[in-house]
């Protein structure tokens, strides 16, 4: 099964336009490094963004921007609207948690902000509930699973490794240089290390359920965690791209309408 990220994400869209038909909100969104999967990224947001008639804000960082500087554009951005994203990565000379501290916990759409701890969060993390809504798309069972996450990172492998400890798995998480063999015996494997065509067939065994929310850039297009073979042997497979992100989007925008109500 290839999963149609856009499809599943489609299917959010109409809900949260059934629901709330003018919303008027506003969505602001902080833009660091230009790249082209930062620039795929924001691309997205906006057609979403003009689909369900939420007002995007965004704003820049020019490449010399300090930490002071971003802290307040944040605060800024804030003010002005009703949920806030900080595009990651930031330029390599801003401290990223101080930035993410300024977000108010109430505008915070991506569910990342330090000042808050996943318990407390008012909506879920946007990528964890893209991997949950797969799961569920696809009738994946997961208590009592084997399951893998690559990477650990806050967008994507810490919040989708709870996720899969909440729901009954049985979860190793590997950091960028670990040996990949633990993926072997995965039943689940949720890929973020954003290292394109890490992950090979001979790394995974027949049947896994592989889901590739890594992202990165290579040749100047968007390139997956999972070398695009991987799909052989998966019983589940999420392109990049047009796999998870579509869905994580649609996520945001969902945690957008909820803080607001």
């Amino acid at each position: 099964m290839i999963i149609d990220g856009k499809a599943l994400a489609d299917a959010v869209y109409d809900d949260l336009e059934a629901r709330f038909p003018s919303p008027a909100l506003r969505l602001g969104i902080l833009v660091g490094e230009r790249s082209p999967a930062t620039d795929s990224f924001v691309a997205i947001k906006k057609k979403a963004s003009e689909r369900l008639g939420v007002e995007l804000m965004r704003e820049e960082l020019h490449e010399s921007a300090t930490t002071a500087d971003a802290v307040a554009a944040v605060v800024s951005l804030a003010l002005k609207t009703d949920g806030l994203i900080v595009q990651l990565p930031l330029p390599t000379q801003i401290d990223v948690e101080t930035v993410l501290a300024a977000i108010p916990p109430e505008k915070d759409v991506d569910g990342i902000s330090p000042a808050v701890s996943n318990k407390e969060s008012l909506v879920k993390p946007p990528v964890a509930s893209a991997v949950q809504e797969i799961l569920e798309f696809a009738h994946i069972e997961t208590a009592g699973k084997k399951a893998a996450v690559v990477g650990s990172g806050r967008l994507v492998g810490a919040p989708v490794a709870a996720l899969l400890s909440l729901h009954g798995a049985k979860v190793a998480v590997l950091q960028r240089g670990d040996s990949l063999d633990a993926l072997k015996d995965a039943d689940i494997v949720v890929l973020g290390a954003g290292e394109p065509g890490l992950v090979k067939p001979e790394h995974l065994k027949d049947g896994v359920v592989l889901i590739d929310a890594g992202t990165s850039e290579t040749g100047g297009k968007v390139k997956g965690d999972a070398d695009p073979a991987c799909a052989e042997k998966a019983s589940v497979f999420t392109p990049v791209p047009g796999g998870v992100g579509p869905i994580a989007v649609a996520m945001i925008f969902k945690n957008l309408f909820q803080l607001a109500k």
